[in-house]
């Protein structure tokens, strides 16, 4: 598979990035290393909560969509990791059961001016659950590295 440079993102340009399922067993596992709020980790205080259930973490569904933008991005382009995140919403739990798909958004292409072989990419994501709600969104930048010059 051909190596997917900066210059191959192209504003507007949407890319889907797939799906996986979330099951109980993780939800719990990943709260419990990194977000142990009790709706997180303990079905009946999640029954008690405002949320009426179990729900994933946020940071679980960040880490998700990372998986998934690895899978079908970062490791087949001249990724150089991302100096950070603009801005994250989570819209809607995540509950165990749920199917969820992401897409990514190229927003701007901008090479950078101090660094010759590399630049920026700004992209909006969504993730949505099995039925099509959007459950979180994020937007994010993304170092890439240029074509080589022949």
């Amino acid at each position: 598979m051909q190596t997917r440079h900066l210059e191959d993102f192209h504003p507007g340009e949407t890319i889907e990035l797939g799906s996986r399922s979330v099951d109980r067993d993780e939800i719990i596992e990943f709260a419990r290393k990194y977000d142990p709020q009790p709706f997180h980790v303990d079905e009946e205080a999640g029954r008690r909560s405002i949320y009426g259930g179990l729900i994933a973490s946020g940071w679980h569904t960040v880490a998700m969509l990372m998986r998934l933008l690895v899978d079908t991005v970062a490791s087949r382009s001249a990724s150089m990791g991302s100096p950070g995140i603009d801005e994250i919403r989570f819209l809607r739990p995540v509950r165990p059961g749920d199917t969820l798909s992401a897409r990514m958004i190229v927003l701007d292409v901008v090479p950078s001016r101090s660094k010759a072989d590399r630049g920026h990419v700004r992209a909006s994501y969504e993730v949505c659950n099995q039925h099509g709600d959007k459950v979180m969104t994020m937007i994010g930048l993304g170092i890439y590295g240029r074509k080589p010059a022949d």
